[in-house]
């Protein structure tokens, strides 16, 4: 029986009639055999009843057995069947040449059956082994795959939840956290190609970015109801306050990074973006005043992200602005608030930045 349960087919290839049906006899009563008299129909037998072993004729006329066995083995359906060369010829240059190609095994005429049905079911119980090993290498990979993609949903939740807890303390900032997001997705996209930006913003460090992008204000839950909630403007006293939550960020998620076992790729960018966001590309931003190429990238992303959507929202102390106005402010903030490279990406994918916000625009909005 093959790894499956079923008989093992065997296919048998000779143009001498009286070696095949010697074959035939002699495999019948164990296997499921077929029989090819030409390399030709040899392929085709091979290629739709896809056999657990074939035993080849060498000395063929037209197509001989090595030019056989290398199209099968150039096949992908069948260059894993294992081959087994049958020929007269029993000189050790023929023989060589036969396992030099890749044939497992090599059986000189004239047949001696004993030999043969040994060397047959030594070969089907490999080749059963190495099914039962591919089967289950196949299954490991999709249970990674499965396992990899709970773990990834699980942490998408997770950095969901912690995101909510600061808009659970700021409930004006409604969908921000979707729209941020979104919109640093399409930055990097759009500035994926950019020689300043291609050594750090391929595909993977994209997903990362873009799943990182929700904890930028989680610093917020540690600002006093009284100044995060205040309907009017603060005080120099209370602004200094606000800006802590930068830095509050960045210590939360530091915390979390030294308690997990292992380094979480994502977290090290969250803590940049918590902590840079507010940093401005001419140096006079916060906390630690950061200019030029110095602030990271991922900050610098949001920093946009964050200033665009917070102009086109409602706030307690200013009514939204519409969108082609805060393009007009971003465009002001050129080398000044923003390095000029992601305006330019901002201003590129201006309407796609549009959309975003119309699809998850807040609900007193809609």
């Amino acid at each position: 029986m093959t790894s499956n349960g079923k008989t093992p087919t065997i296919l048998i290839v000779d143009d001498a009639i009286e070696n095949l049906t010697v074959l035939n006899t002699l495999l019948s009563p164990d296997y499921q055999v077929y029989a090819a008299t030409s390399g030709e129909k040899a392929l085709r037998i091979a290629g739709n009843a896809l056999p657990d072993l074939i035993l080849l004729d060498v000395m063929m006329p037209g197509m001989d057995g090595y030019q056989v066995f290398e199209q099968l083995h150039a096949d992908p359906a069948t260059q894993g069947i294992p081959v087994i060369f049958i020929t007269a010829m029993d000189s050790t240059e023929a023989q060589l040449r036969g396992l030099a190609v890749g044939a497992v095994d090599y059986i000189t005429k004239p047949i001696v059956p004993p030999i043969v049905l040994a060397r047959v079911r030594t070969q089907l119980e490999l080749k059963s082994a190495r099914d039962r090993l591919t089967d289950q290498n196949t299954w490991l990979e999709a249970e990674i795959r499965r396992r990899m993609g709970e773990n990834e949903i699980v942490q998408e939740v997770s950095i969901r939840a912690l995101a909510h807890l600061a808009e659970i303390r700021d409930p004006e900032t409604g969908n921000h956290i979707l729209r941020t997001q979104g919109y640093v997705q399409l930055l990097a996209i759009q500035l994926k190609g950019h020689p300043r930006f291609a050594h750090r913003l391929d595909d993977r460090s994209i997903s990362l970015l873009v799943r990182s992008a929700p904890l930028h204000d989680i610093g917020k839950v540690g600002i006093p109801d009284a100044i995060l909630l205040k309907p009017g403007k603060l005080t120099p006293e209370e602004w200094i306050i606000m800006q802590t939550h930068a830095e509050l960020g960045a210590r939360a998620i530091e915390q979390a990074e030294q308690d997990a076992t292992r380094a979480v790729d994502f977290l090290a960018l969250a803590k940049e973006i918590a902590r840079g966001h507010h940093e401005k590309w001419d140096g006079t931003g916060y906390p630690d005043g950061l200019s030029g190429e110095v602030i990271p990238i991922s900050a610098r992303l949001m920093a946009l992200a964050d200033v665009f959507d917070a102009l086109i929202s409602r706030r307690v102390y200013k009514p939204p602005m519409p969108p082609a106005v805060a393009q007009k402010i971003i465009l002001e903030g050129r080398g000044k608030h923003f390095d000029p490279d992601v305006v330019d990406a901002f201003l590129a994918g201006y309407d796609a930045f549009v959309a975003v916000a119309a699809r998850y625009v807040d609900p007193l909005e809609s």
